[in-house]
């Protein structure tokens, strides 16, 4: 099987894997909050789940993916909502608190555990590929996409539609 390619400024970099597949459950993995606190694919069970995934929250695209679902967790109050990045907890925190953002848990991949366990971490560019996960309460995965270019942002009506349909 290839590795799944994605373009980074239209050149084509490899992550370090297959990404998992709708009807697959997420890998176990460990994440930081703002506190520096581990959560695990364990403490994302429980209730669906969308998993916005973006490369640096400091740069454009990934402050507006990020911002986006932040304004749109509201209309799904028994959805969470979560934003991992490479940024280091407390790089999140402020920029949490400088854009506002304040609906929705941004976590850190800073150790690439995420990237590693769910092969999507691009080593040639030292980041996570821009992409979008809902899990279930049980941790499986209903959505999936993989942005084909970092640069672009993802297809958030195809993944609010999903939302909507798994109420």
């Amino acid at each position: 099987m290839l590795t799944v390619e994605v373009l980074l400024g239209g050149e084509t970099v490899e992550l370090v894997g297959n990404p998992p597949e709708v009807g697959e459950h997420l890998p176990k993995f460990k994440l930081f909050d703002a506190d520096g606190q581990k959560i695990k694919t364990r403490d994302l069970l429980g209730k669906t789940t969308l998993i916005s995934i973006v490369p640096d929250l400091n740069t454009p695209v990934c402050s507006v993916q990020t911002k986006k679902f932040n304004q749109k967790a509201d209309d799904f109050p028994d959805v969470r909502f979560i934003t991992v990045s490479n940024n280091l907890p407390q790089d999140q925190a402020n920029w949490c608190a400088a854009e506002g953002v304040s609906n929705l848990q941004v976590l850190s991949d800073h150790e690439l555990s995420l990237g590693y366990e769910m092969n999507l971490y691009i080593p040639n560019a030292g980041f996570l590929a821009r992409s979008i996960f809902i899990i279930d309460a049980d941790g499986k995965i209903q959505y999936r996409e993989i942005v084909p270019e970092i640069h672009n942002e993802p297809d958030y009506i195809a993944a609010l539609n999903e939302l909507s349909a798994l109420k």
